[in-house]
């Protein structure tokens, strides 16, 4: 029997930028809807909600570019220099957000402007990755086995569009968070900004869903060719039953559904990305294959992996499970 390990390895690079974008997406979120807080204590318990867990949420981020520059290495040079300004912008403003986190708590006479960084930190971070997978999805120039666009490739309309797509998505997932580990004044707030969110998301996952199989006809065929459409029309099935929960729970009041609906919906957009792109890892141009290290090193590296993405997985609901509940506004993130 023949195992394909560049599928398995294509398999756990999506697994872990999915875990990305689901758990560190809300913390982001929170970030974003910083600016909506009327009180510092209304700031403070926001940030204490995702204090215990945001730094170990990047782990995923690490996991994903760092087994991509290893394991498909092709890829990784052609992607990296298409999408270095996004890049760039993206990890600037995680780290200014990261700083936020210690420096807020310190600096009391200058705190707002640190609730400024967090706020900025966040959303630069999160419409840049918007800004970097409209412009994977668009294509990515490839001449030979290397990247031949320009510089400002990732400027475009869809791109820009995906940025926002990705934004509201975040401050949605922001709020459902928020709404689950929150109460009171601070949760009523959650609850109609989850609303505003949830509708904003919904209006540009049908912009992006009908623009994008026009990108390329290789998504086209997939989406809006018989018989093939037929494999892929569970998924906007179940966007309309993710997105009548999430409303259902929003207006019910319910703390945990729109969350779980919001996640859902993520997912759901994620595995459609993934029925678009397969077999490539850059559109049109190179496939899992192609893109792969030698057999011998994708075995040796999936040792490590099978060692190393249990820790996480274990560490992670460790620290999901100890600081369950609600956050009050007496718990604080610095004694």
């Amino acid at each position: 029997m023949t195992v394909d390990y560049a599928l398995i390895w294509a398999g756990l690079i999506a697994f872990a930028v999915l875990a990305y974008v689901c758990l560190d997406g809300f913390d982001l979120g929170v970030g974003i809807l910083f600016p909506f807080a009327k009180t510092t204590q209304d700031r403070d318990q926001m940030m204490n909600s995702v204090a215990p867990v945001w730094d170990g949420n990047e782990t995923w981020l690490v996991l994903g570019g760092g087994g991509l520059f290893a394991v498909f290495p092709l890829a990784y040079s052609i992607i990296m220099p298409a999408l270095y300004t996004p890049f760039f912008v993206m990890l600037l403003a995680l780290v200014f957000r990261g700083v936020a986190f210690e420096f807020r708590w310190k600096s009391r006479e200058r705190q707002y402007l640190w609730d400024w960084a967090f706020a900025a930190g966040s959303s630069v971070a999160a419409f840049a990755q918007g800004v970097a997978l409209g412009t994977l999805v668009q294509g990515i120039q490839v001449s030979g086995r290397a990247f031949s666009g320009n510089e400002l490739d990732w400027l475009s309309p869809f791109s820009l569009l995906t940025g926002c797509a990705l934004l509201i998505g975040y401050a949605l997932l922001g709020s459902t968070w928020l709404i689950l580990k929150t109460e009171g004044h601070l949760q009523n707030m959650a609850y109609r900004l989850a609303r505003i969110a949830a509708l904003g998301l919904i209006l540009m996952i049908i912009a992006v869903s009908l623009w994008t199989p026009f990108l390329n006809p290789h998504f086209l065929s997939k989406w809006f060719v018989w018989p093939a459409m037929l494999f892929v029309a569970p998924v906007p099935l179940l966007v309309l039953i993710s997105t009548f929960i999430l409303f259902r729970g929003i207006s019910l009041r319910n703390s945990l559904s729109p969350f779980l609906a919001a996640q859902c919906l993520f997912v759901l957009s994620y595995i459609g990305l993934v029925i678009s792109f397969f077999p490539y890892i850059v559109p049109s141009s190179v496939t899992l294959w192609d893109a792969a290290a030698p057999e011998n090193s994708l075995k040796f590296l999936l040792i490590g992996a099978v060692i190393l993405i249990p820790i996480i997985l274990s560490y992670t609901a460790y620290s999901y499970r100890v600081f369950k509940g609600k956050v009050g506004s007496s718990h604080s993130y610095h004694s």
